[in-house]
């Protein structure tokens, strides 16, 4: 039974919100939430790259060779994440600096190429825009949130702002590698206790 636009749009927030249900996008959900301000700024950049990726993937489905559609998805989306590159070149060149190859490396994120395979390269441009913004937003708060709690954990802080007093001790681990791997195990725990 096909959905309605609500329900394409609404998927991408819970049910199917790529790193804690589909476990998708991990290794830019793992690198750049080292802070609130780093996990927003890739979310933003991937769900562009997403709902434009969708737009033209769904426009171009008719006529895109079937044994050929992986290399024309991957140009596609290649072509958006350079936009991405040079706009926040431009604008945000902080941020830039501190996402850093992350950037580039969206156009082998695997949620990207997913959503075009299963989603766009299916249905109409309408659902496909509702399909992209929201798994491009459930994407945008996973990554907020977990850079939210490892930044006041880690650092005592939330987007550069002290949070925690002058007496608090930062806990470290939280903003290096291994503490991504745990704060993501807590809370796809956490996800999977909601879901029962």
């Amino acid at each position: 039974m096909a959905k309605s636009i609500a329900q394409e749009f609404t998927k991408g927030l819970w049910n199917e919100i790529p790193p804690f249900r589909l476990v998708l996008g991990l290794c830019p959900t793992l690198a750049v939430t080292k802070s609130v301000e780093n996990g927003i700024g890739m979310g933003i950049a991937v769900t562009f790259v997403l709902v434009c990726s969708n737009i033209l993937i769904s426009m171009l489905r008719k006529v895109i060779p079937p044994k050929v559609r992986i290399a024309c998805f991957i140009v596609v989306i290649a072509t958006f994440v350079t936009v991405v590159e040079l706009v926040m070149q431009a604008y945000t060149y902080a941020l830039f600096l501190k996402l850093g190859i992350f950037i580039p490396l969206i156009v082998v994120n695997c949620i990207l190429l997913g959503r075009a395979e299963a989603f766009a390269y299916k249905n109409p441009i309408v659902p496909s825009i509702a399909d992209g913004l929201g798994m491009g937003i459930g994407f945008t708060l996973a990554l907020a949130s977990l850079g939210a709690i490892r930044e006041i954990f880690g650092s005592g802080t939330f987007l550069s702002v002290n949070v925690m007093g002058e007496a608090f001790q930062p806990f470290a681990f939280m903003v290096q590698a291994p503490g991504a791997f745990v704060c993501l195990g807590l809370m796809l725990c956490i996800m999977n206790l909601f879901k029962k």
